[in-house]
């Protein structure tokens, strides 16, 4: 393999230019502020954290994990995400703050697999967790400020689509009862949104008609509050009809927040179905595919820090909002150029220290003695209007 040219960096990972960053920051700032505004304290966890920790206890595959080792030879990771981080610390360092805990982060994150699939290796997340709620009242705040933080990072075309991974365990061992392996393949059919492949495992299942056009009803279950009766009539598995009734009443609070125009109730999204244990959701932009926002419930992470609480919240795709979806440019506000004479420097930089103190953003240039020509041309340019184009305003102190 041939060495790296300087200018070179591993693939997967991005430059942010001054124009990126400015809009990276903008979406951070507001979301969290936002955030902040629901109750949630804003928590920062550490870039690398134990493989045998946080790297195993992560939604996370193993393939998809950076691993390095220490000094020491023990195995670390680059953090994946940020929900196995913060239930670390809820289980340690705030084992002792009253329940329901309230978080929010922005953060980096890293994946291996994304590099190979020409995809970012490394990228954003701006995201909630709250802990200590298993009500249907939790589970409609977080889709509510998931919400209101696509709003408030730009996003003005989007739907939330609501899932329940219960009510697909309920039902597919109602029809598949013990029969595993088929189950998880029609799970994957589904995580993938391959329709056409659910079908086609379906015909491969010999099932009798009644089984069949029970798997294949699911795929109807798309629309308003309406897919709650829908799905009541089309299972009689315990499971999946507490976890619809879980659900009907989630969409009822959302109602209650006037922003269901916003939301639909998919049950063929079930996300990531070996992490989340209840409602899941995902959102999505009118410019994109992929999705901006998602979360859920997952009841059974903080068990593995030894400390038994359910938990709920979700996740924005920074980085899809950044280069996939149009937003309103928060206006920039051009530098005030303050040059000046040696002579003049301390007046100069008085000024600019002054400039400063009220918010504006102020350049220095010291004027050498054979700039004075252009001085000259810089001061007929002001009086005549004609101020350079990087500048809001040019004061000279010579």
């Amino acid at each position: 393999m041939s060495k790296p040219k300087g200018f070179e960096k591993p693939a997967g990972v991005r430059d942010y230019l001054p124009h990126a960053v400015v809009r990276l920051r903008q979406i951070e700032h507001q979301v969290l502020a936002c955030m902040d505004r629901w109750g949630y304290q804003q928590i920062m966890t550490p870039t690398m954290e134990y493989y045998d920790t946080v790297g195993v206890a992560s939604s996370t595959s193993d393939q998809k994990l950076f691993k390095l080792l220490n000094n020491r030879g023990t195995t670390m990771v680059l953090r994946s995400d940020i929900t196995a981080p913060i239930a670390r610390v809820v289980s340690s360092l705030l084992k002792e703050e009253p329940l329901p805990i309230r978080l929010s982060y922005h953060a980096n994150v890293f994946r291996a697999i994304e590099e190979e699939a020409g995809r970012e290796a490394e990228f954003f997340q701006t995201g909630v967790e709250l802990v200590g709620d298993d009500s249907p009242e939790a589970d409609a705040e977080v889709v509510a400020l998931a919400i209101e933080s696509l709003q408030a990072a730009g996003v003005e075309k989007f739907r939330i689509a609501l899932g329940h991974v219960g009510f697909l365990n309920g039902l597919l061992e109602e029809v598949l009862p013990d029969r595993i392996e088929d189950q998880e393949n029609l799970k994957h059919d589904l995580l993938d949104r391959d329709y056409v492949g659910y079908r086609n495992t379906i015909s491969g299942l010999d099932l009798t008609d009644v089984q069949t056009d029970k798997l294949e009803g699911i795929l109807r279950l798309r629309g308003g509050r309406e897919i709650c009766e829908q799905a009541l009539e089309l299972s009689s598995d315990p499971l999946a009809r507490a976890s619809i009734e879980h659900l009907c009443k989630v969409w009822e609070v959302i109602e209650a927040y006037n922003v269901s125009e916003h939301v639909l109730i998919d049950l063929t999204m079930i996300g990531d179905f070996s992490y989340y244990t209840g409602m899941t959701f995902e959102g999505y932009a009118a410019e994109i595919g992929s999705p901006v926002a998602s979360g859920g419930r997952y009841d059974k992470l903080l068990q593995q820090f030894g400390r038994n609480v359910p938990a709920t919240g979700f996740a924005l795709k920074t980085n899809r909002i950044l280069d996939g979806v149009q937003v309103k440019e928060a206006s920039e506000q051009l530098p005030v150029l303050v040059q000046y004479t040696a002579e003049q420097r301390k007046e100069g930089l008085t000024q600019a220290a002054l400039l400063r103190s009220e918010g504006r953003v102020v350049v220095t240039a010291l004027i050498s003695g054979e700039d004075e020509g252009y001085l000259a041309r810089q001061e007929d340019a002001s009086e005549h209007g004609l101020l350079h184009k990087g500048y809001a305003e040019i004061l000279t102190f010579s």
